[in-house]
């Protein structure tokens, strides 16, 4: 960041030397000096800019793309385990066994069938890409069945809905809430109630610390259309509040 920095600082100020010559003589020449000098580093300077914000896009992209191959190779990872806990049930002859396995893995099927069709791309690719970066918090989530946030939202209210939620699950995973080592969970509802949309959040570890929580969160989601409430005084359990059609 410093260097294109000092390389726009650096044109800007060359054009100090051809300014002095036009200012100790006045003449056509270092007139003309003076105006190719200034256009060359407004160029130089517009040149580097829009490098350094394409090399940024660049990094983006490829953070993008590491975290889509992190989460595919998750995925992936997972049926192969559960198809090799299946094949193993069955080859031992136990078809209850095989039963609840194949009820499981259509349960998370079912799940990541209604998290993707939410419809706020952002939305989505967070919650489904979170389980290969959940470090110490784990993300239990649940959807209403036909929920599809994208016919309820304009796309500026869904962007923000998403930044709430990726700051408040922040919040719960770096904001002291759990000891150091232990694994905190993390519930995440969505839901529709009452003419709005509602996403209920909590968990049993923050019972100590739902005061902590609870200022966290109404500070991120101060002057935003997302409101916040808490739903009971003994227990860290909170939803966000959001009209439908904002």
């Amino acid at each position: 960041m410093k260097s294109w920095k000092s390389a726009i600082g650096a044109a800007v100020l060359s054009v100090a030397f051809p300014l002095g010559l036009a200012c100790i003589w006045p003449t056509l020449w270092t007139c003309l000096l003076l105006g190719f000098w200034a256009v060359a580093a407004a160029l130089f300077s517009v040149l580097t800019v829009r490098r350094h914000f394409e090399r940024e896009l660049w990094k983006q992209e490829r953070i993008l793309q590491q975290t889509a191959i992190r989460t595919l190779n998750h995925h992936r990872h997972d049926w192969m385990n559960d198809l090799q806990v299946l094949y193993g049930y069955i080859q031992l002859g136990k078809p209850d066994k095989s039963v609840q396995c194949v009820e499981r893995i259509k349960e998370r099927i079912a799940l990541d069938s209604r998290i993707a069709k939410l419809g706020i791309p952002s939305l989505v690719f967070y919650l489904q890409s979170f389980r290969t970066v959940g470090g110490s918090l784990q993300l239990d989530i649940e959807v209403e069945e036909g929920l599809h946030l994208e016919d309820m939202l304009t796309p500026e209210a869904g962007d923000e809905l998403t930044s709430v939620i990726v700051q408040m699950v922040r919040a719960c995973q770096f904001g002291g809430m759990a000891a150091q080592g232990d694994t905190l969970s993390l519930r995440l509802t969505f839901k529709r109630d009452e003419g709005d949309i509602v996403i209920v959040f909590g968990s049993d570890g923050l019972r100590g610390r739902a005061e902590l929580f609870q200022k966290q969160i109404f500070n991120i989601v101060q002057g935003k259309i997302v409101k916040a409430e808490r739903l009971t005084a003994h227990k860290a359990d909170f939803q966000l509040r959001l009209p439908m059609g904002m």
